[in-house]
Protein backbone atom coordinates (compact mmCIF):
# COMPACT_ATOMS: atom_id res chain seq x y z
CA UNK A 1 0.00 0.00 0.00
CA UNK A 2 1.24 3.48 -1.21
CA UNK A 3 2.00 6.18 1.31
CA UNK A 4 0.22 9.27 0.60
CA UNK A 5 3.16 12.06 0.08
CA UNK A 6 2.38 14.76 2.27
CA UNK A 7 3.56 17.25 0.10
CA UNK A 8 2.91 17.31 -3.62
CA UNK A 9 5.44 18.77 -5.56
CA UNK A 10 4.12 21.38 -7.52
CA UNK A 11 5.67 23.16 -11.06
CA UNK A 12 7.97 26.47 -10.13
CA UNK A 13 6.06 29.05 -12.40
CA UNK A 14 8.10 30.14 -15.49
CA UNK A 15 10.65 32.74 -15.48
CA UNK A 16 8.62 35.61 -16.36
CA UNK A 17 9.69 37.37 -20.02
CA UNK A 18 9.48 40.77 -20.41
CA UNK A 19 7.35 41.75 -23.66
CA UNK A 20 8.51 44.77 -25.76
CA UNK A 21 5.06 45.29 -26.37
CA UNK A 22 4.10 45.93 -22.81
CA UNK A 23 7.18 46.38 -21.46
CA UNK A 24 9.79 48.46 -23.90
CA UNK A 25 12.31 49.54 -21.23
CA UNK A 26 12.90 46.35 -19.75
CA UNK A 27 13.00 44.36 -22.92
CA UNK A 28 16.48 46.61 -23.48
CA UNK A 29 14.67 48.99 -25.73
CA UNK A 30 15.47 52.71 -25.75
CA UNK A 31 11.75 54.46 -25.91
CA UNK A 32 11.90 58.10 -24.22
CA UNK A 33 9.11 59.06 -25.88
CA UNK A 34 6.19 58.32 -28.00
CA UNK A 35 6.70 58.55 -32.17
CA UNK A 36 5.52 61.07 -34.02
CA UNK A 37 3.18 61.35 -36.50
CA UNK A 38 6.07 61.45 -39.40
CA UNK A 39 8.09 59.33 -37.45
CA UNK A 40 5.10 56.83 -37.97
CA UNK A 41 4.40 57.27 -41.44
CA UNK A 42 8.41 56.47 -42.06
CA UNK A 43 8.21 53.43 -40.03
CA UNK A 44 4.81 52.31 -42.30
CA UNK A 45 6.97 53.36 -45.47
CA UNK A 46 10.06 51.28 -44.30
CA UNK A 47 7.50 48.65 -42.99
CA UNK A 48 5.89 48.93 -46.72
CA UNK A 49 9.32 48.98 -48.23
CA UNK A 50 10.29 45.91 -46.59
CA UNK A 51 7.06 44.02 -47.79
CA UNK A 52 7.91 45.05 -51.46
CA UNK A 53 11.95 43.44 -50.73
CA UNK A 54 10.22 40.35 -49.28
CA UNK A 55 7.94 39.89 -52.56
CA UNK A 56 10.36 40.67 -55.01
CA UNK A 57 12.61 38.43 -53.38
CA UNK A 58 10.11 35.46 -53.15
CA UNK A 59 9.10 36.08 -56.79
CA UNK A 60 12.88 36.09 -57.93
CA UNK A 61 12.99 32.37 -56.16
CA UNK A 62 10.52 31.39 -57.80
CA UNK A 63 11.49 32.74 -61.17
CA UNK A 64 14.77 31.09 -60.82
CA UNK A 65 13.44 27.68 -59.92
CA UNK A 66 11.55 27.75 -62.78
CA UNK A 67 14.68 28.56 -64.94
CA UNK A 68 16.57 25.89 -63.34
CA UNK A 69 13.55 23.07 -64.07
CA UNK A 70 13.45 24.81 -67.66
CA UNK A 71 16.94 24.19 -68.00
CA UNK A 72 17.38 20.84 -67.10
CA UNK A 73 14.12 20.27 -69.46
CA UNK A 74 15.71 21.72 -72.27
CA UNK A 75 19.11 19.61 -72.18
CA UNK A 76 16.98 16.57 -71.94
CA UNK A 77 15.15 17.14 -75.24
CA UNK A 78 18.42 17.90 -76.85
CA UNK A 79 19.98 15.04 -75.54
CA UNK A 80 17.73 13.30 -76.85
CA UNK A 81 17.37 14.69 -80.06
CA UNK A 82 20.88 14.41 -80.71
CA UNK A 83 20.56 10.59 -79.75
CA UNK A 84 17.89 10.81 -81.89
CA UNK A 85 19.84 12.09 -84.66
CA UNK A 86 22.56 9.45 -84.29
CA UNK A 87 20.88 6.89 -83.89
CA UNK A 88 18.47 7.14 -87.60
CA UNK A 89 22.35 7.94 -89.26
CA UNK A 90 22.85 4.46 -87.88
CA UNK A 91 19.53 2.59 -88.84
CA UNK A 92 21.00 1.90 -92.78
CA UNK A 93 23.87 0.27 -91.10
CA UNK A 94 21.03 -1.93 -89.12
CA UNK A 95 19.21 -2.63 -92.14
CA UNK A 96 22.46 -3.31 -94.38
CA UNK A 97 23.69 -6.10 -91.53
CA UNK A 98 20.42 -7.56 -91.49
CA UNK A 99 21.04 -8.02 -95.67
CA UNK A 100 24.22 -9.67 -94.92
CA UNK A 101 23.15 -11.59 -92.07
CA UNK A 102 20.11 -13.14 -95.41
CA UNK A 103 22.85 -12.99 -97.62
CA UNK A 104 25.16 -15.72 -95.41
CA UNK A 105 22.47 -18.34 -95.60
CA UNK A 106 22.65 -18.77 -99.13
CA UNK A 107 26.34 -17.55 -99.66
CA UNK A 108 28.82 -20.24 -101.73
CA UNK A 109 32.63 -19.38 -103.44
CA UNK A 110 32.45 -16.68 -105.37
CA UNK A 111 29.32 -15.35 -103.12
CA UNK A 112 31.40 -15.40 -100.30
CA UNK A 113 33.76 -13.06 -101.29
CA UNK A 114 31.46 -11.10 -102.44
CA UNK A 115 29.70 -11.02 -99.35
CA UNK A 116 33.25 -10.19 -97.03
CA UNK A 117 33.25 -7.12 -99.31
CA UNK A 118 29.62 -5.99 -98.40
CA UNK A 119 30.07 -6.86 -94.34
CA UNK A 120 33.75 -5.10 -95.12
CA UNK A 121 31.50 -1.83 -96.74
CA UNK A 122 28.79 -2.07 -94.08
CA UNK A 123 31.83 -2.03 -91.15
CA UNK A 124 33.52 1.45 -92.90
CA UNK A 125 29.92 2.57 -93.38
CA UNK A 126 29.28 3.10 -89.86
CA UNK A 127 32.97 4.11 -88.81
CA UNK A 128 32.18 6.97 -90.83
CA UNK A 129 28.81 8.21 -89.81
CA UNK A 130 30.69 7.75 -85.96
CA UNK A 131 33.66 9.79 -87.20
CA UNK A 132 30.83 12.39 -88.49
CA UNK A 133 29.92 12.60 -85.23
CA UNK A 134 32.66 12.93 -83.19
CA UNK A 135 33.77 9.70 -82.16
CA UNK A 136 38.12 9.15 -83.04
CA UNK A 137 39.83 5.29 -82.93
CA UNK A 138 42.66 5.95 -80.32
CA UNK A 139 45.79 3.43 -82.04
CA UNK A 140 48.34 2.57 -79.77
CA UNK A 141 50.41 0.32 -81.38
CA UNK A 142 53.98 1.12 -81.13
CA UNK A 143 53.51 4.22 -79.76
CA UNK A 144 54.38 5.09 -75.45
CA UNK A 145 52.18 3.64 -73.18
CA UNK A 146 49.77 6.87 -71.96
CA UNK A 147 47.51 5.97 -68.99
CA UNK A 148 45.43 8.93 -70.13
CA UNK A 149 44.49 6.85 -73.50
CA UNK A 150 45.72 3.06 -72.63
CA UNK A 151 44.97 0.40 -70.23
CA UNK A 152 47.47 -2.01 -69.55
CA UNK A 153 46.61 -5.28 -69.15
CA UNK A 154 49.78 -7.00 -69.37
CA UNK A 155 53.44 -6.28 -69.82
CA UNK A 156 55.73 -8.71 -72.37
CA UNK A 157 59.50 -8.71 -72.17
CA UNK A 158 60.84 -7.98 -75.47
CA UNK A 159 63.79 -6.35 -77.62
CA UNK A 160 61.92 -4.91 -80.42
CA UNK A 161 60.01 -2.68 -79.05
CA UNK A 162 61.38 0.26 -76.93
CA UNK A 163 60.26 -0.33 -73.08
CA UNK A 164 57.10 1.21 -71.96
CA UNK A 165 55.59 1.95 -75.53
CA UNK A 166 52.86 -0.86 -76.73
CA UNK A 167 53.35 -4.09 -77.91
CA UNK A 168 50.20 -5.00 -78.93
CA UNK A 169 47.13 -3.45 -79.05
CA UNK A 170 43.90 -5.85 -77.57
CA UNK A 171 41.50 -3.22 -78.18
CA UNK A 172 40.79 -0.73 -80.14
CA UNK A 173 40.27 2.49 -77.59
CA UNK A 174 37.42 5.48 -78.62
CA UNK A 175 37.55 9.25 -77.53
CA UNK A 176 34.79 11.15 -78.45
CA UNK A 177 36.30 14.66 -79.64
CA UNK A 178 38.54 15.12 -76.38
CA UNK A 179 36.62 13.01 -74.06
CA UNK A 180 38.08 9.41 -73.60
CA UNK A 181 35.25 6.44 -74.13
CA UNK A 182 36.94 4.04 -73.42
CA UNK A 183 40.65 3.15 -72.98
CA UNK A 184 42.53 1.03 -75.49
CA UNK A 185 43.17 -2.35 -73.87
CA UNK A 186 47.67 -2.97 -74.63
CA UNK A 187 50.15 -4.89 -73.65
CA UNK A 188 53.13 -2.68 -72.64
CA UNK A 189 56.79 -3.96 -73.64
CA UNK A 190 59.21 -4.71 -70.70
CA UNK A 191 63.06 -5.20 -71.59
CA UNK A 192 64.82 -8.19 -71.06
CA UNK A 193 66.69 -8.81 -68.11
CA UNK A 194 70.38 -8.92 -68.44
Amino acid sequence: MKKAEPHAHKPEKAAEIPSAATEPAAAGLNVTAELTPEQLEDVKARAAKADEHWERLLRTTADLENFKKRAARERTEVAQAVTAALIQKILPVLDHFEMAQTATQTAQGDKLAALQAGIAMIQQQLKNTLAENGLEEIDATGKPFDPTWHEAVAQQTTADVPEGHVVQQLRKGYRLRDRLLRPAAVIVAKQPAG
